[in-house]
């Protein structure tokens, strides 16, 4: 019978059974190269080769069955054609000769190329493959389904489900790989902002909060003058109100309430406590993410922390949160730095004991430690275990830190040396 057909018919035949072979090895490369994420982004904004492809990939089995069952059979069609083309052509002899070039074509140009292709391309052959797959896959659903329960049935056996193939979620590390390398498409303000949302339960209240010895309120033991001293220097609209000291805290006042008792500027102590409302308290150590989202339910702005025993430690307001998104609101951080970090020379600064570690390592670029105390006095002391003498010299995390001066319970200012390049290798090594 293959005498009646022609030499020409058959090289015919061939090249459209390696062109078959080439589509079946592209397209799988391409349908797994698919970026999953991008995947569900295009089909649910409607792009139907996109909905057919993730439809496709929720049972990589079947899909992956379908597709090798279709090359191999273009594949051994291809050996049986040139067995008959080379006994047409040479006999006996010429089959080993055929079978070789034919390895070298389709390794070429079934596999390598058009698969090299789909890897950089993947969207351009995998969208129009799914046209062909997904009806297909109901055509030779019978024979899929026995190659598949023979295939999973195996995978059963070496402890792999099918079920694994669902996408999983991605990691906070994963998700911020992704906007790293989103490189131009996300401009470098927007992309530091959501590197600032990941990193929000890493922070907790107890890093931006204002202390305990720094807070300003009102203390209704006092004089009505001085309380009008404090609310006429007030920077902040909202105060908390005690007597005696922060750690008995009556409320919260909001000056535009006590404005509206008294909208002649003329108060008594009667206005104050007619205008505080409930003090609302948040535990030290509360993730800046965790309280961001109590903050809304709770329709709240403002929040004291207290610790274990209750004792108050500092106050925390939404926008210091908000702030450690966007940035500063109303200053430049590197103003702001000013009024603790005074530069001496270029490699040497001089820096209040009070200063924020992690403000300092975010206006400096330093790396001093975080994960203990947040304040540079309090990162000497826990250092040396005990409050330095001025003069006093260290080294913390490669950096020279000289005590410039002291008093009996704290640092008040020390100079700060950035660390030579050698120690920093040093300290890396």
């Amino acid at each position: 019978m293959s005498d009646d057909v022609s030499l020409g018919a058959l090289f015919g035949l061939l090249v459209v059974l390696l062109m078959l072979s080439a589509f079946f090895s592209g397209s799988e490369t391409a349908l797994m190269s698919l970026n999953r994420y991008r995947l569900r982004h295009r089909a649910r904004s409607g792009h139907r080769g996109a909905q057919l492809a993730e439809q496709l990939l929720q049972r990589p089995d079947r899909l992956i069955g379908l597709i090798l069952l279709g090359n191999n059979l273009v594949n051994f069609t291809a050996v049986a054609l040139v067995t008959l083309i080379a006994l047409k052509i040479g006999g006996e002899p010429a089959v080993a000769l055929g079978t070789l070039i034919l390895t070298v074509v389709v390794l070429i140009f079934s596999e390598a190329a058009p698969k090299t292709m789909a890897a950089l391309r993947p969207e351009r052959l995998a969208y129009p493959a799914a046209y062909v797959y997904y009806p297909l896959l109901f055509v030779t659903w019978p024979i899929v389904w026995l190659v598949n329960i023979a295939s999973n049935s195996v995978l059963w056996l070496l402890g792999v489900r099918t079920s694994d193939a669902k996408m999983h979620s991605l990691t906070n590390e994963e998700l911020r790989t992704i906007v790293f390398e989103a490189g131009s498409l996300i401009s470098r303000k927007y992309r530091n902002m959501l590197i600032n949302i990941l990193d929000l339960e890493k922070v907790s209240v107890d890093d931006v909060m204002v202390p305990h010895n720094e807070i300003v309120g009102i203390d209704l033991d006092k004089d009505l003058s001085e309380i009008a001293e404090v609310i006429r220097n007030s920077e902040h609209t909202r105060l908390p109100i005690y007597r005696d000291n922060i750690d008995k805290v009556v409320g919260l006042l909001h000056l535009r309430h006590l404005a509206k008792l008294a909208p002649d500027s003329s108060f008594n102590k009667s206005d104050i406590e007619a205008a505080v409302v409930e003090p609302y308290f948040v535990p030290e150590g509360t993730p800046l993410s965790t309280q961001l989202v109590q903050f809304q339910r709770s329709k709240q702005r403002f929040a004291l922390v207290v610790d274990e025993y209750g004792d108050i430690q500092g106050i925390v307001t939404l926008e210091d949160i908000l702030e450690e998104i966007v940035g500063e609101f109303t200053t430049d951080p590197a103003a702001s730095a000013d009024e603790h970090i005074v530069r001496e020379s270029a490699t040497c600064y001089l820096v209040n004991g009070a200063a924020n570690i992690r403000d300092m390592n975010r206006v400096m670029s330093w790396s001093l430690p975080t994960d203990g105390p947040k304040t540079l006095n309090g990162l000497i002391i826990e250092h040396l275990e005990t409050i330095p003498a001025s003069g006093t010299d260290l080294t913390i995390a490669g950096y020279p830190i000289e005590i410039v001066s002291s008093d009996e319970n704290r640092v008040l200012s020390a100079r700060v040396h950035e660390p030579r390049i050698e120690n920093a290798v040093a300290e890396n090594n």
